[in-house]
């Protein structure tokens, strides 16, 4: 293993510059312990919440409670798509079985307040994104994918229930190949200055 294949943590400073995810398939063990999960979400909890509604939650799956989520996938799947052929089904039932560690973010809006749902997934997303980087500061790769499970209701519903989303499934582990940067938007296309039109 070469030090290019894990974030820089020399520094925060450092480290946000160069973050980067990881692939699931590419993820071997150690993942995070039990006890390293439950730190990883209480850093979490520092999330940007407005009306501290905590609109999110999160579900970790077993090794052994793989299987059943994977089953799971397959039936919600063919529900939907009966004609659905074996290598499709395979693909789908896979992302049940990627990384040592799966974890589970439910976007849980809180419907009895008047912050908009808007603000509510904004902030689930940064609690995904804080999830990432408390793992990538222990030493763990992490990656969030969402794909077709993350929209069936069916999927949805093994974890919870209406108006619940799944915001994403998040893998973590040790990285089995050197982490691959992506592309990146070009500053100028992202960061512009304010031009206000001068009133007549």
């Amino acid at each position: 293993m070469t030090e290019k294949q894990f974030n820089d943590l020399s520094s925060l400073a450092s480290y946000l510059p160069s973050r980067r995810s990881g692939r699931p398939r590419d993820m071997i063990a150690p993942g995070p312990s039990e006890a390293q999960i439950e730190e990883i979400v209480t850093i979490a909890l520092r999330t940007p919440d407005h009306g501290k509604l905590a609109p999110w939650r999160v579900i970790a799956v077993g090794d052994d409670q793989r299987s059943l989520f994977a089953n799971g996938i397959h039936n919600a799947y063919l529900k939907e798509r009966p004609e659905a052929g074996r290598m499709e089904l395979e693909s789908l039932e896979s992302m049940a079985c990627l990384a040592p560690t799966l974890l589970v973010v439910m976007c849980s809006p809180v419907t009895s307040t008047k912050i908009p749902l808007w603000e509510q997934e904004l902030s689930c997303g940064a609690f995904v994104m804080n999830i990432l980087h408390a793992a990538h500061a222990m030493g763990f790769v992490g990656g969030w994918i969402t794909g077709w499970p993350a929209f069936n209701d069916d999927v949805r519903d093994l974890f919870g229930s209406a108006p619940e989303r799944i915001a994403g499934f998040l893998y973590f582990g040790t990285s089995n190949a050197e982490l691959v940067e992506r592309p990146r938007p070009a500053l100028e296309d992202v960061l512009s200055r304010w031009t206000p039109a001068l009133s007549e």
